[in-house]
């Protein structure tokens, strides 16, 4: 007998982190939410040793697909997972992420009021006691805060905590493959998702906690990453003749740098400025290099990333 529809496909990519993955696969055989009507696709991008025994432990917990591609990033194993998707809805976490237990049904809400809209969720820092994560949940948050202070018409949302409709997903051509590492492709697939005249909801109940382990020097080459986004970024919002490389007001980078004052305890705000001003001075390292490489490769040493390729379809 044919498997019936389910109502959401969850798509998580994942690399390298095999507990991590586990836990999240634990969180979501733990949703309240009827086990026929979701299915999971866990995409591994390239792993030295895939996640088998990982998933096999979860098999007959969950409608469980792995799928396995070559290293070449969350934005395109997203878009393999969607491919294989059987569900109305496709709703991406990372493999660090552990939903809460109403995930699903939070969002099933929110797309009973708008069906065709794109839903962000809030994402919690599961690791308050890492500052290098607390900081990171905190440039999350202080985006948020300036991107979506129009509630009606929120702009951006991570990719940790995120839903949309499948056929809209594919129609418009998912991530943008050009963004082979994480960082900017999220941002840009909502900005391109908002060009195309379509809605955006943000929607804080939907809730996932999210326990990224960060280090002095996985933070640097995340924010390095964020850097580089941030420049590929702008250069799509300028081939859509939507303008690009314009950067923030001053007063951007010093009403975040004041942040920790406002929300944290006196003896980490001097800890976390520090490392806010780090995270800054990484994420211009890496838009420097981005902009540097590009010019190496307009020059003739090396070919641009075709954009399309690994795209759903064409826009």
């Amino acid at each position: 007998m044919a498997k019936s529809q389910p109502f959401f496909s969850i798509v998580v990519p994942t690399y390298q982190r095999p507990l991590q993955l586990a836990a999240c696969l634990e969180a979501l055989s733990r949703l309240d939410y009827a086990r026929e009507s979701f299915e999971v696709i866990v995409v591994d991008d390239g792993s030295k040793i895939p996640p088998d025994v990982t998933i096999a432990s979860f098999r007959d917990r969950l409608q469980l697909t792995l799928l396995v591609q070559s290293h070449t990033g969350p934005g395109r194993a997203r878009n393999n997972g969607a491919i294989r998707a059987r569900g109305w809805y496709l709703v991406f976490t990372d493999d660090d992420c552990k939903p809460a237990p109403q995930w699903l049904q939070s969002l099933a809400l929110c797309f009973a009021k708008t069906p065709d809209h794109m839903i962000g969720g809030r994402t919690i820092n599961a690791l308050p006691h890492n500052i290098y994560s607390t900081a990171c949940q905190l440039l999350v948050d202080y985006l948020y805060a300036n991107y979506n202070a129009e509630l009606n018409q929120p702009h951006f949302f991570t990719s940790n905590n995120l839903a949309v409709p499948t056929d809209r997903f594919r129609a418009m051509g998912g991530f943008d493959p050009s963004f082979s590492f994480a960082g900017g492709e999220d941002r840009e697939l909502c900005d391109r998702w908002r060009h195309h005249g379509y809605g955006t909801t943000y929607a804080p109940e939907v809730l996932v906690y999210h326990s990224h382990n960060l280090f002095l020097r996985s933070f640097w080459r995340q924010q390095v990453h964020y850097g580089r986004g941030a420049f590929r970024f702008r250069r799509a919002r300028a081939r859509r003749g939507q303008g690009g490389n314009r950067l923030e007001a001053p007063s951007f980078y010093l009403n975040l740098l004041g942040l920790p004052f406002s929300q944290e305890g006196s003896a980490r705000r001097l800890m976390l400025t520090a490392v806010l001003l780090m995270s800054q001075t990484a994420v211009a390292t890496g838009f420097l290099l981005e902009i540097g490489s590009q010019i190496y490769r307009r020059n003739g040493y090396g070919s641009d990333l075709n954009r399309n390729t690994g795209r759903l379809s064409s826009t």
